[in-house]
């Protein structure tokens, strides 16, 4: 199960997915000590007791974090207005997780005073959406809290530094222009003495101007009176000058009539995740699945409600069972978890991306309870009601598109997991027997993807066969 943020406390009040959110308290308790005194006035009457002088308090309703992936929430809609008063446990929000939309309980009775947040916008999970007000004293204070906290939030954004004015170096500290009495060593470059000997000057009357006093050509031919033939390169190159950074490319211009539309929350975390799966070294292997068998099972069990995504979710649940290693994953790429339950993924589309209901302890559970938790899991994935612990606690995910006739494909591994499994559709084939009899049979073709850090070839191998004797023989699913 995906831990909450620290200000949240699930609150299962209804059949609803909710979230309880508690709020900071903007002035804490407070107390003074008053010494009352007796008619008679002698000290020994005399007593002293505490008041405690309760204030109103302002709180602020955070965005809550409703998966252990959620890094903002989208604001869905206001299920109260400003001025409503409100009981402690009553919805509030409903707020756009990565995965599914939940109601918000408040922790608190008062009055809604300010929305921060509106309809349709969004906000990083801890940020302040709204503010609540304990009395109606306090909502004209809340408000002020709330437009300040507004007009703060433009001027988070960085603002352009002034710039900084160049430093010149230093400049090179100036050489003497006569030679220093007392004898001294002269040191000159091998071209300077080279002119020193061609021209026949002595060396002892050439100020150098080089670094430390070194002689240069320059100096050289200055000494005897001869204008420089070129231009020398100086000794000591100058720093080279960074380079500008590279412009960046311009966007490529809109065909006509295209629109961009942004990302939506759950599209947004679907590409984060494949992003992150890049990162993953993985490995596919295909492996034929003979499925005449399975498809009369199937026959007999559609009509108690059990579907073929049930019936596979429970071959692959039994066939983990034998091969452990298909079910482990590796999360910090240092070590690798045998994980103690096997929770069955199952990838659905929904309108506006896709999520993947989770099947717990598949392995434990007979086909039709399996069934029936399935169709559950779905109806509440295209609501959009599923808690967190139902799409991310997965241990092995199942993608099937041989409803649409898709014969084969590759499906992309989920970041935390070791294998996903790809199942084409059943198509007749025209096979050969041991005694050289033809006969037509139905084949399935299964991709399997894998993270290679943890799963071998022949780990998957394995496990395969052993998948592919279950389906060709599934009499053990019904048990």
């Amino acid at each position: 199960m995906a831990t909450l943020s620290p200000f949240l406390s699930k609150t299962p009040l209804s059949n609803t997915p909710t979230i309880s959110f508690s709020s900071s308290i903007s002035t804490p308790l407070k107390w003074k000590s008053i010494t009352s005194f007796s008619p008679s006035g002698s000290s020994s009457s005399r007593s002293r007791r505490r008041i405690f002088i309760v204030q109103s308090k302002i709180r602020e309703i955070f965005m809550p974090a409703l998966s252990s992936t959620m890094t903002e929430g989208k604001i869905v809609s206001w299920i109260k207005s400003e001025g409503d008063v409100l009981s402690k446990g009553e919805s509030v929000v409903v707020v756009e997780s990565d995965k599914a939309d939940m109601d918000v309980e408040t922790f608190y009775d008062g009055i809604l005073a300010a929305i921060v947040v509106p309809e349709g916008e969004s906000a990083p999970v801890g940020a302040a959406i709204g503010i609540l007000a304990e009395t109606e004293a306090e909502v004209s204070q809340a408000k002020a809290k709330a437009a300040s906290a507004g007009a703060a939030a433009p001027a988070s954004h960085p603002v352009a530094s002034t710039p900084v004015p160049a430093v010149s170096p230093p400049e090179p500290k100036k050489v003497a222009e006569s030679a220093p009495s007392g004898p001294r060593k002269t040191v000159a470059t091998p071209y300077a003495k080279k002119l020193l000997k061609q021209h026949k000057v002595d060396i002892n009357s050439v100020v150098g101007t080089g670094p430390f006093g070194r002689i240069t050509p320059e100096d050289v031919e200055k000494a005897a009176g001869i204008a420089p033939s070129k231009s020398v390169a100086p000794s000591v190159a100058p720093a080279a000058l960074p380079k500008p950074a590279p412009a960046a490319a311009p966007a490529a211009p809109l065909l006509p009539g295209s629109n961009v539309v942004p990302f939506t929350t759950m599209q947004a975390a679907v590409s984060k995740n494949m992003i992150e799966s890049l990162s993953v070294p993985t490995f596919r292997v295909g492996y034929p699945i003979i499925t005449d068998a399975l498809d009369a099972l199937y026959e007999k069990v559609k009509p108690k409600g059990v579907t073929m995504t049930a019936l596979l979710a429970k071959a692959a649940a039994m066939a983990l069972v034998q091969h452990p290693v298909v079910n482990a994953s590796c999360k910090d790429g240092k070590s690798f978890t045998y994980n103690a339950n096997i929770n069955i993924a199952v990838a659905v589309a929904i309108n506006g991306g896709l999520i993947t209901p989770v099947l717990q302890d598949a392995d434990k559970l007979d086909l039709y309870l399996l069934s029936k938790k399935w169709k559950e899991l779905v109806e509440k994935a295209r609501s959009k009601q599923l808690q967190p612990h139902e799409y991310n606690s997965g241990t092995f995910t199942l993608s099937n598109l041989g409803m649409f006739g898709v014969d084969r494909f590759d499906a992309i591994l989920p970041p935390g997991q070791g294998a996903i499994m790809a199942v084409g559709a059943s198509k007749p084939i025209v096979v050969a027997d041991a005694d050289g009899f033809f006969s037509v049979k139905s084949k399935m073709l299964v991709n399997v993807t894998a993270d290679h850090r943890i799963i071998y070839g022949a780990d998957l191998a394995a496990f395969l066969q052993t998948f592919s004797k279950i389906v060709e023989n599934p009499e053990s699913l019904t048990l």
